[in-house]
């Protein structure tokens, strides 16, 4: 579980979003952090259980800074209104499929999945999903997957027309049409608090993980 205080100053920095308050909320900031490392951390142990390729990775292996790049967007705010951690092989830097825990108030989401894949990493698991299109629908069409994740794989991004090299009559069309291969479960501020909060991410996890690997296995 996190603690109220955590999620309170997530809320008060949205209101309150430049250089001069953060800096005069630093120590309460830095609590807020520590709190979510612990929960990072273990969560880690917990994955390490049943994935032990992730069971190396610390909490700042995972966790994004709380500072934005400001330099390409129009939006000046100088920090994140949320905390985030990814959890694959490279920690947040490597470009595999992973999981991800997004504590945001009223916008908190456990997720996972392959986020903008470069073109040829894109190409091999569209490929994989045509070769063994069997084999991705018994995970996606699992009953404890379509469960959890109620809206289904959301691919952000899609095209218009098949890639290359597809037909519009192949069996797995609406796949393959994907930019992105993203599954996600939102949780509440009550949720946060609460004393499963560890136990319901990680379970979470768990159901994401032959999914997870489907996607890993077609860019290896």
């Amino acid at each position: 579980m996190l603690q109220t205080t955590t999620l309170q100053f997530l809320k008060n920095l949205k209101k309150n979003n430049n250089k001069p308050w953060f800096d005069d909320h630093r120590k309460v900031y830095e609590n807020a952090k520590t709190d979510f490392y612990q929960l990072i951390s273990a969560i880690i142990t917990e994955i390490g259980k049943f994935d032990v390729s992730l069971s190396n990775l610390t909490a700042k292996d995972c966790t994004f800074r709380i500072n934005r790049d400001v330099r390409f967007s129009k939006d000046k705010s100088p920090y994140k209104t949320n905390m985030g951690a990814s959890f694959n092989i490279g920690g947040k830097k490597l470009q595999s499929a992973g999981y991800y825990f997004h504590l945001e108030p009223g916008k908190s989401f456990i997720g996972g999945g392959l986020y903008m894949p470069m073109p040829p990493l894109l190409a091999k698991v569209r490929q994989e999903i045509d070769y063994n299109f069997d084999d991705w629908k018994k995970i996606v069409e699992n009953k404890t997957f379509t469960t959890s994740f109620k809206k289904g794989i959301d691919g952000i991004d899609y095209l218009i027309r098949p890639p290359k090299g597809y037909e519009e009559t192949n069996p797995a069309i609406s796949y393959l049409k994907m930019k992105n291969f993203i599954v996600s479960k939102s949780l509440t501020d009550k949720d946060l608090v609460d004393k499963n909060l560890k136990k319901e991410i990680v379970k979470t996890f768990q159901t994401m993980k032959p999914f997870i690997n489907f996607l890993n296995r077609g860019m290896e």
